[in-house]
């Protein structure tokens, strides 16, 4: 890889940091479409490029989610009885997810992240109307089958996106009634985890996809994207976690997500 080509990498990745960092996205959300309009598809039918890119974002994500999970940590906002039951089930889930997603087209995972996306962009224009309520500090912790159920169903999603999976548990454990704050480190201290097992599932299968030209997908290939990208979001997001305290833009994170949304119609046309 050339150093211009390094650069490029390392700015995607500086950049999905950031805006993560500073929007409370999750890096995936920023990386995939970025990869997807300026690296773009070869296989213009099955678009099987795709899961390098998922592949590469997943590993992203372990580095970020590890990052968050042990500042949370030494917050104490992480519940052990949450990340007992949240953990194996998130894994599971992501576990499925990935298997799922790697035996198909990678232009329907493709397809099914861009819907994604115009769903979080719905998502954001109701809650910037009607906020979602917060509970105490001292909330009891949901029953284990409300947790196992929003693990496995975001574990699921996110493997089969490939996305870390923070953006639909925070909410979901948030509409469980846990309060935000430990939703948000209990997200980061079980994505990480299932972020692991799910990147290196995903890449274990990457050989198993061929191209239309009969040669196959390889884990290097995904490695590439994943080490710049990795390098440029751990101080793209320091940097974004601190201008979110700085600054006071209340609409940001609906503004992001209009701008994603509009990627998403490039990525698929």
């Amino acid at each position: 890889m050339d150093p211009l080509e390094f650069f490029l990498r390392l700015l995607v990745g500086f950049g999905a940091g950031c805006v993560g960092g500073l929007a409370g996205l999750g890096g995936s959300i920023i990386m995939i479409p970025a990869l997807a309009m300026f690296w773009g598809y070869q296989d213009k039918e099955a678009k099987n490029e795709h899961h390098v890119y998922m592949a590469a974002a997943m590993c992203v994500n372990v580095i970020v989610a590890l990052s968050s999970s042990v500042l949370h940590s030494k917050k104490k906002a992480a519940r052990k009885d949450l990340l007992m039951v949240l953990i194996p089930s998130m894994v599971a889930g992501m576990l499925l997810g990935v298997t799922l997603s790697s035996g198909s087209k990678g232009a329907w995972a493709l397809y099914a992240f861009a819907g994604f996306i115009w769903l979080y962009c719905l998502y954001n224009i109701v809650t910037s109307i009607k906020k979602i309520p917060d509970y105490p500090e001292d909330s009891a912790t949901p029953v284990w089958w409300k947790i196992a159920i929003v693990g496995a169903f975001s574990g699921a999603v996110a493997g089969y996106l490939g996305i870390g999976g923070g953006i639909l548990l925070v909410p979901l454990l948030n509409i469980a009634k846990l309060p935000l704050r430990h939703a948000i480190a209990g997200s980061a201290g079980a994505m990480w985890v299932a972020s692991l097992i799910g990147a290196t599932g995903k890449m274990a299968l990457l050989p198993t996809i061929q191209l239309s030209d009969g040669s196959h997908l390889r884990i290097m290939d995904a490695l590439s994207f994943a080490v710049p990208m990795g390098l440029g979001a751990l101080v793209g997001a320091y940097l974004g976690a601190i201008l979110a305290h700085r600054l006071r833009l209340p609409h940001l994170k609906l503004a992001i997500a209009l701008i994603l949304a509009a990627a998403s119609i490039k990525m698929v046309s």
